[in-house]
């Protein structure tokens, strides 16, 4: 397992995530997320999508509510990196989600580390 890593994007500190870890998908797994992002000092963390739990994209699940509002409560950004087809491709309210999230600041969808570093590079506010 590749350890979590910290660096500075663009002037934002960015804790990413390994690839491999504890499945985030719920309030507690969330909390203990953002400990780790607050022992970095980290204002954005970045979760590979193999990460979240299944239920993240079924939105009815409440996994995505009740993992969102956390990071949101705690002030800590929240992106999702990795195509979502990985756990089905989205469509209807998922994609209106997706969609709606990357046009805030709180909640991001990139592919990869590349693109997130594209968005924050033109959106430091």
């Amino acid at each position: 397992m590749s350890p979590n890593t910290t660096s500075v994007r663009h002037g934002v500190r960015v804790l990413a995530l390994a690839e491999t870890g504890p499945v985030i998908g719920d309030e507690q797994s969330a909390l203990d997320v953002i400990g780790d992002a607050f022992g970095e000092e980290a204002e954005l963390v970045a979760v590979p999508v193999a990460r979240l739990d299944p239920g993240f994209t079924r939105l009815a699940s409440g996994v995505a509510g009740a993992v969102v509002q956390k990071f949101v409560n705690y002030r800590v950004r929240l992106v999702v990196v990795g195509p979502l087809d990985h756990h089905g491709e989205p469509s209807g309210p998922v994609a209106d989600w997706v969609r709606e999230a990357n046009e805030g600041r709180e909640l991001w969808f990139v592919d990869d580390l590349e693109e997130l570093d594209r968005r924050l590079s033109g959106a430091r506010t």
